[in-house]
């Protein structure tokens, strides 16, 4: 237990969010309940958050929801954050989802482990043959606005703006997760059709470099990250997303001694951000 004045922290959920599958409210309940302990420690819709920003040491943003949702306030809390100074977990510079889909445009084009991806209708003919393509929005969420087409192609006059990917046939999805640039634990969809029905996966030591890569590829010191990828049918891993904005960790498809690990491991990261 600290013995000095606790940091203080504004803890910005949507406790109410309808998730497909997942449980926010329940997993920041038990979260916060356990950062209490080190963190004096405060509650707030993404909306508010801007509002009650001032006076906080830091901010923590968790399960908020789509950015999608509340663009203007989202935006809003970024600019008072930079101009009071608050220091934001995760921070606000990340490269990953944080920042929009354009880099899985980049680290396809780089050569990264990454489904192919493109944006723009010229390099269309970039992409491996399949019998099936995914085009969804670039700034899209929860699967908003997917769809599956038979041929590649962009809606008119939206270069930029939407991702063509190949529909790619995986034998399961697996997701690592991260604090600062430590592994913590790793979860899978052992069915395709029930992509939320976790187990803990055991990697191995490719698997973890495989994630790592992606983590220091990204820009961010402190905070949590969540590494999603696919096994594809040849037993390659495929980066589907990396997620660095505000995770859903599945805190309660991993035992107690792991979620207390964890909570253990983000409260160190967060005094450290702190300074």
């Amino acid at each position: 237990m600290p013995t000095g004045p606790r940091p203080s922290v504004l803890y910005v959920t949507d406790l109410a969010y309808p998730a497909r599958g997942r449980r926010y409210g329940d997993e920041d309940i038990s979260l916060t309940a356990r950062l209490r302990e080190d963190f004096a420690l405060a509650l707030c819709h993404p909306r508010d958050a801007a509002a009650l920003l001032d006076g906080f040491d830091a901010a923590v943003i968790r399960n908020s929801g789509p950015v999608l949702d509340h663009q203007e306030a989202y935006a809003a809390f970024r600019s008072r954050a930079r101009e009071l100074g608050t220091r934001v977990y995760n921070p606000l510079h990340g490269r990953g989802d944080m920042a929009g889909k354009q880099y899985l445009v980049d680290l396809s084009r780089a050569g990264h482990p990454v489904i192919p991806t493109v944006d723009r209708s010229a390099d269309l003919g970039e992409l491996p043959d399949a019998p099936e393509y995914v085009v969804k929005p670039k700034l899209g969420a929860d699967s908003a606005g997917l769809r599956f087409v038979p041929e590649p192609g962009l809606p008119d006059g939206e270069d930029g703006t939407w991702l063509v990917q190949p529909r790619i046939d995986f034998r399961y999805e697996v997701s690592f997760y991260f604090i600062d640039h430590d592994f913590q634990y790793a979860l899978y969809a052992p069915d395709p059709e029930r992509r939320w029905e976790l187990v803990p996966y055991a990697p191995d030591a490719a698997d973890l470099a495989f994630a790592r890569g992606f983590v220091e590829w990204n820009s961010l010191d402190h905070g949590i990250q969540r590494v999603d990828a696919c096994r594809t049918a040849g037993g390659e891993l495929l980066l589907v997303e990396l997620e660095d904005l505000n995770p859903y960790l599945s805190l309660d498809r991993v035992d107690a001694s792991v979620r207390e690990a964890f909570a253990v491991r983000m409260t160190a990261s967060l005094r450290d951000l702190l300074g």
